[in-house]
């Protein structure tokens, strides 16, 4: 029997990381569609009870006014373009900095069709929209009275402006719509960072409707991003309706915020005065519909555009929630507070990343030497571990008994290798979330070719070096195996992660390789040191027995 534990749990957790990194990425399945027709009633403290099903607030829009409305209004900046249409709504948003219209990050295989000429790389956009041009718009109303509702979807708003260039200093757009018996009017004060304070008075206090932040930006190519809703209700909690999974209509007394995000963008609204009272539906896809259900006066922030960290706390603090990491959030969002921290010295998100990597190998160290030191006790105690395998190799407890005994006199630990790396999971899959999901780092770069270390490597030259020293790493650290099959396996790594991190964020391959560059000092420094102890040892014991044959 060989002992084979400290192989086996390197293993496991390698390509334990390796599932969790390509599950996420390519592999996650999309909810399946359950056929559902839920009621629920909705009460707010100034609008009657309202019993609300799936397909109401949806059959409320006539198909033919969906989309083809014109543009009664644009405002524009530097940086973007908001058209305003005929049903008062935001019809679209063009995002214009170069940092949003490069050339979109391509999918796994998309790749391949590259590389292959099965498919044309991408090019790069004047400007780029953010909406889906036949979704739920942002700002559509939809009213409770259904002869209203049919009235509001055929008679036009008017714009108190068809043109407003912001340029510093906030600007208003006031659209008004005039229907039978009913006047509402939607006062919009739009400001340089994307965000608006909207607010909405009707002739009719008492007339009660609904009105949508609009479905999720679509500017994202991948599917295993978070897309969907999020909100944050008055408890504070965060609720998440991800797309494909709108089952029911679900009602909140009062939120904080609600947001349509996808990967880097969102379109949200979000608690100045008033109470919030939203209601999350599904439309034919599941797909979460977002809705804030009001009577009369209400008045509100809104924001759409990216999801950049400082911007939105600057708007208001609880809209740093919507910027989501998945399951790791709780721990990937120090990891980037840490990152941008150290980027606002260093100007540059590559040295940030290596600095990053610096730090949490200073914190791993304590963690690192000891096992570092005990695979090397292991590998000195590998010709009696042989000996104790051959002698109770038909007695599988005392064989135990014996080596635990080994490793309790000399020190050892077998389990003690895999400790760092075990800890190194987390931390690698919060970077690698933090790479992909921070729009902060869209389109950063580092140095020479690397223009994007949110995307892959255009040359593979840090995958391979990754590779490289992985495998230098390798020879360096003591592994006690004697077994040439699991030495061959063992010495497979590096070639498996090179082989799958090559189209990963240059970013999280950065953090990898220099990972390892910082193991192979630390291990060529403490194999010296364990090099001198051990000839201490030699010396002392020599000098011991020269004394006693004197």
């Amino acid at each position: 029997m060989k002992d084979n534990s400290n192989l086996r749990v390197i293993l496991a957790v390698a390509f334990s990381f390796l599932f969790i990194v390509i599950y996420s990425r390519y592999l996650a399945p999309q909810t399946p569609e359950k056929q559902e027709n839920t009621q629920t009633k909705i009460q707010e403290n100034n609008a009657p009870k309202i019993t609300t099903t799936t397909q109401e607030i949806q059959n409320k829009a006539p198909v033919s006014n969906i989309s083809n409305q014109k543009i009664i209004a644009v405002v524009q900046s530097k940086d973007f373009e908001i058209q305003i249409d005929s049903l008062g709504r935001i019809h679209q948003v063009y995002l214009k900095d170069k940092k949003y219209t490069g050339a979109p990050e391509l999918g796994f295989f998309e790749h391949f069709k590259v590389l292959f000429g099965m498919m044309e790389e991408p090019k790069s956009l004047e400007k780029l929209p953010l909406l889906d041009p036949d979704a739920l718009k942002p700002l559509e109303i939809r009213f409770s009275n259904e002869n209203i509702n049919q009235e509001a979807f055929s008679r036009d708003y008017e714009a108190s402006q068809q043109e407003i260039f912001i340029d510093g200093e906030p600007k208003t757009l006031v659209l008004t719509q005039k229907l039978q018996n009913l006047e509402l009017k939607k006062t919009i004060t739009f400001y340089e960072n994307l965000k608006y304070d909207l607010k909405i008075t009707m002739s009719n206090p008492k007339e009660s409707y609904f009105i949508t932040n609009g479905s999720r930006p679509v500017t994202d190519r991948e599917n295993y991003a978070f897309n969907g809703v999020i909100l944050q209700t008055a408890e504070e909690k965060i609720e998440k309706i991800e797309d494909k999974d709108a089952k029911k209509v679900i009602s909140f007394d009062s939120v904080k915020f609600i947001a349509s995000v996808d990967r880097y963008y969102t379109s949200l609204f979000y608690l100045q005065n008033q109470d919030l009272h939203a209601m999350i539906d599904g439309d034919k896809n599941k797909n979460p519909m977002p809705y804030i259900h009001a009577s009369g006066d209400i008045a509100f922030g809104g924001f759409i555009g990216p999801k950049d960290y400082q911007e939105l706390k600057k708007i208001d603090a609880n809209l740093i929630n919507v910027v989501e990491y998945g399951l790791i959030t709780f721990f990937a969002k120090p990891v980037f507070l840490l990152l941008e921290f150290l980027h606002q010295y260093l100007a540059n998100w590559g040295w940030a990343i290596i600095v990053l990597t610096i730090i949490v190998k200073i914190i791993l160290y304590p963690l690192s030497y000891k096992g570092m030191v005990s695979m090397q006790k292991l590998k000195d105690l590998t010709p009696k571990m042989k000996e104790i395998q051959e002698k109770y190799k038909n007695d599988p407890q005392k064989l135990q008994s014996h080596m635990m005994q080994l490793y309790k006199k000399h020190g050892a630990n077998p389990m003690g290798g895999c400790l760092p790396l075990l800890i190194q999971i987390p931390i690698f899959y919060a970077i690698y979330r933090v790479l992909y999901n921070s729009v902060e780092l869209k389109s950063a770069p580092f140095i020479f070719w690397i223009n994007d270390l949110s995307v892959m490597d255009p040359f593979f030259v840090l995958p391979i070096l990754m590779g490289v020293s992985m495998y230098i790493q390798q020879l360096l650290t003591p592994s006690g195996l004697s077994d040439p099959m699991q030495a061959k396996i063992f010495r497979m790594l590096p070639v498996v992660f090179t082989i799958f991190l090559i189209f990963f964020p240059a970013g999280l391959v950065l953090y990898w390789t220099i990972n390892n560059i910082l193991s192979i000092f630390q291990q060529l420094s403490i194999n010296k040191m364990l090099d001198r102890q051990k000839a201490k040892e030699i010396a002392e014991h020599k000098e011991k027995k020269s004394s006693v044959k004197k």
